[in-house]
C-alpha cells in the first residue's frame, strides 16, 4: 500500500537519552529585509549579522545549522497588527519591530523527516535499517509551500554514506503502519541534525556563521 506520507520537512519528536523532551524552541531573530521564505520544519542556519536564515541549497549547504524553524511573530507593515505564522513569507514586516523567530536548536533533538526517493539498495526495510547511524543529505531544503506553511525538505536515500559532513544523522525509522512501504517515498526516517552549530565535536566547526545567510 503507498505510504500517506507528503514532504512536511523536519518535525520533531523527541530528545535522545533521558534528556527532557520539553518540545520548547529558543527565541532568534530574522532580518525585516529578509526576502527569503522560511517554513516550518525548514532547516536554518545562523549568519554573521546574528541573524538567522534558511539553507541556501536543496542539500542542505556547507553552513553548520542552528535548528529547524518553527515560527515566527512580527509586526505587520500594513495595519500594525501582531502577526503570528507558521513561515515566514518574506515580506510584510514593519522593520521598527523585530522578527521573532522560534526555533527548535537542542544537538540532543531528534526529528522526523519524509524519505523522497526510493532508490537500489534502500528499498527495503533491512536495506533501510542498515543505514542507521550513517549519514544523508535534504532533498529540497530550501523549498517549501506557501499555503501550508510547511516545508518540503525531504532526506534524499541516493545521499546515504559514511562522509561526516552531510547535514543528517540517520537515528532509526518510524514505527508507522500507513508509512511503511519501503518501495515507495514516503517512510518516516529519524534523524538527528549532524555538524550541529552548537556541537563541537561536528565536522563543521561549531561557532562558523555564515557570512552570506545561505
Amino acid at each position: 500500500m503507498a505510504n500517506i506520507n507528503g514532504a512536511f520537512g523536519l518535525r520533531p519528536l523527541k530528545k535522545m537519552g533521558q534528556n527532557t523532551n520539553s518540545t520548547g524552541a529558543s527565541e532568534y531573530r530574522i532580518a525585516s529585509s529578509n526576502t527569503n521564505e522560511i517554513y516550518q520544519g525548514s532547516p536554518v542556519i545562523p549568519t554573521s549579522d546574528g541573524v538567522i536564515d534558511i539553507v541556501g541549497a536543496a542539500a542542505g549547504g556547507t553552513v553548520g545549522l542552528l535548528g529547524v524553524f518553527w515560527g515566527c511573530e512580527y509586526v505587520s507593515s500594513v495595519n500594525g497588527e501582531k502577526v503570528f505564522s507558521n513561515y515566514w513569507p518574506g515580506s510584510g514586516a514593519d522593520s521598527n519591530f523585530p522578527v521573532k523567530a522560534f526555533v527548535y536548536d537542542d544537538p540532543a533533538q531528534l526529528f522526523l523527516v519524509s524519505t523522497s526517493n526510493v532508490v537500489a539498495g534502500a528499498d527495503t526495510e533491512a536495506e533501510v535499517q542498515a543505514a542507521v547511524f550513517a549519514n544523508a543529505n535534504f532533498a529540497t531544503a530550501a523549498s517549501g509551500s506557501t499555503t501550508t506553511g510547511l516545508s518540503s525538505a525531504t532526506l534524499d536515500l541516493d545521499t546515504i554514506a559514511t562522509t561526516a559532513n552531510l547535514n543528517l544523522r540517520i537515528m532509526g525509522i518510524q514505527d508507522d503502519p500507513e508509512n511503511s512501504d519501503f518501495s515507495e517515498a514516503g517512510v518516516g526516517i529519524i534523524v538527528r541534525l549532524n555538524n550541529h552549530f552548537n556541537s563541537p565535536n561536528g565536522a563543521i566547526a561549531g561557532g562558523t556563521v555564515s557570512t552570506t545567510g545561505v
